[in-house]
Formats: C-alpha cells, structure tokens, sequence
C-alpha cells in the first residue's frame, strides 16, 4: 500500500495545478460569453423572421379579405409597462404603443350604427394572422365591424414588443383601448352593442376585459379559454412556465408568488362577471385542457352567475370550432346566434349553408 504523500508535497500539487485551473476557468467563462452572444444573435434572427412572416401575412390579409371588407392598420396606446426596469430610465411611465387591424363591411350603410366586435389572437406570444380568414369572412358577412388588437408580447414587432408582455394583466387594457378607439374615430359604431370574441388566450383576454370594464361590453364569447393559470403552468411544464417567469414578465414563478398568477386567471376572478357570456370547450382539447374550462365552469356557478356553456367530446382538439368542417361551422352558428341575440347585426346567418356561402369562396 503507497504511503500518503506529505503535506508539503500536496501543497506543492495544488499551487502547480493552480495556473492550469485558472486557465480552463478563463476558458470556460469565455465559452460562456460566448454562448451568450450567440444566444442573442439566434433570437435576434428570430424576431426579424417574425417581423417578416407577418409583413408578409399583412398583405395576404387583404388578398384573403379585401373583397368583403376595408382593411386599415392603426398605431394606438394602451397603458404604461406594467412594471419598469427603472423609473427613472428614459420613456419610463409613458404609454405603451402597439398595433390594432380595423375591418370594415364594404357594403356597411354608414348611416346606421353598426356593431362592434373586438377580437384578440390568442397564443402566449401571438398575433392576429390569416389563420382567422373565416371567421372573418363571416362576421364581415353579418355586418360586424372588426377590431383585432395586437396587444403587448405580441410576436411580429420585434423583440422590444415581444418583451412587453402581460400575460393576463394590462394586454386587457390594450383590447379596451381599441374600443374606445374605434367608438371616438368610426360614429357609426354603436356603442351599446359592442361585444368581444376570442380563443384560448384571446378568450382570457375577453373574460378578463369584461370583468374590468362590465359596462362596456353587451356579450363575449370564450372559446377554449385559458383560464387557471396556475393548473395550466403545472401541467404544462417548465419551458411553459419560463414564459411567465422570465425576468421581462412576471419575473416569479408560480411558488414565489401565487397572488400574481391567481391575479390573471379568469377562474379566481369568477365573482367579476356581469357580462352575458358563452364558454366552450373540448375534452380533446391538447392545449389547454378542460379541467381548466370546468374549474371556471364551477367558480362561476359558485358565484350565482348566469351564463351559457358547453363542453364538446368531438374531434379537433383546441381547434374544434374554429376548422373548416362542416361540423365546426355548425358550432359558429351557434356563436354567432348568441352573439346576434345582443349585438343585433343587419344579416344574422340562420342557417349553416348562409354560414359556408359568406366565409367561403
């Protein structure tokens, strides 16, 4: 058995290893730095790639729609960041700018007052893209006017809009601005029939703003709405979750802080609802699942609210009633009869084969 080495001599080991471990750590931070720029650079690309997709999407929009509807773009503001990097930084506390598509029925008698709807896109960082040309197409149909917000964190805009996101917060705020906006710039809007539309995220934001502004709206309807955010974080994973607690978001996860997800999740503010409301969903539905749906389902209930719901067992997942199917098409009629019962449009569908001549060409 070897005799362990004396003290002086392990001393002597390590001080001669010594500049060799500072080497590799050197080399090590470097490789680090390094990575981190890459980083930068890849999402960097990434976000001119989405500001192209969507100039390019832009122009679809009025290849797609433009026969049916006047199509603008608008530059609006809603509320300053939610919280500021630094209150004394240049632009800190001024109101946060971002975009809003206007459609307009082409053969709309301006001489009527019409009816609004406002849509938000859904997707954690979304947009408002030719995906909607359909649904679109047949509200146009029923003389709605359209506005769809393209609030803060919207992807499209670069990475400065990206970073703004609010997940449930003051987004909200942005949707209502839009319809103050269209009320004070379009007179032949009316403003007592006024309702919102939107999926997944979007039916979050339509929940949400109905619940701060319940005088403002007549209706909303919530497609397979995220609504327990803090259920949907702990079924869907950490990369999910690392959208949310990012240092530009909320900057917590859900541990350090479960007021703030509670904050923004339509479930635990069931009590807020005044506003007439339909909510579907899917048992299918891959993305957002439907124990979420039920939870709003029963909070709602608990608090004495009428409303109007349905859970779906059919195929097409979180997209069920937003395909091009027939079925899919039966299910919007079913929307659009609701929406109809307190928005009043000049040409309600009243049948499916009305539905498919609109929307589709």
């Amino acid at each position: 058995m070897p005799r362990p080495l004396p003290a002086i001599c392990l001393l002597a080991v390590v001080l001669g290893a010594m500049p060799a471990l500072a080497q590799e750590s050197a080399t090590l931070e470097g490789l680090s730095t390094q990575l981190e720029q890459l980083q930068g650079t890849v999402d960097g690309r990434r976000h001119y790639l989405d500001v192209l997709h969507k100039k390019i999407d832009d122009v679809l929009w009025f290849e797609r729609v433009g026969d049916l509807a006047a199509i603008d773009k608008v530059r609006l503001w809603g509320p300053p960041r939610w919280k500021e990097e630094s209150d004394t930084a240049i632009g800190a506390g001024q109101p946060l700018k971002f975009w809003a598509y206007v459609f307009i029925p082409r053969d709309l008698d301006r001489s009527k007052r019409a009816p609004l709807l406002v849509f938000p896109h859904g997707g954690v960082h979304g947009d408002f893209t030719t995906y909607y040309t359909h649904i679109v197409r047949e509200l146009l149909a029923q003389g709605y006017v359209i506005v769809a917000p393209e609030y803060r964190g919207s992807t499209g805009y670069g990475r400065t809009v990206y970073e703004n996101i609010d997940y449930g917060g003051l987004e909200t705020e942005d949707a209502h601005a839009c319809r103050q906006y269209m009320l004070e710039n379009y007179d032949f809007v009316d403003d007592g029939r006024v309702g919102m539309i939107g999926w997944s995220h979007g039916g979050l934001i339509s929940l949400m703003n109905c619940f701060r502004h319940p005088d403002d709206y007549a209706c909303l309807y919530a497609g397979v709405p995220v609504s327990d955010l803090i259920a949907r974080l702990g079924y869907l994973g950490k990369d999910y979750a690392d959208l949310y607690s990012a240092d530009y978001h909320i900057g917590q996860t859900i541990e350090e802080n479960i007021a703030e997800y509670k904050r923004r999740s339509p479930a635990w503010n069931a009590e807020q609802l005044e506003t007439p409301a339909l909510i579907f969903s899917n048992r299918g539905d891959e993305d957002v699942n439907v124990l979420e749906v039920e939870h709003l389902i029963k909070a709602l209930k608990a608090e004495g609210k009428t409303f109007e719901h349905e859970i779906f067992d059919i195929a097409g997942g979180h997209s069920f009633d937003r395909l091009d199917t027939r079925e899919a098409q039966a299910i919007r009629l079913r929307i659009y009869t609701f929406l109809a019962e307190y928005l009043k449009p000049p040409r309600a569908f009243g049948s499916v084969e009305e539905l498919h001549a609109a929307g589709y060409r």
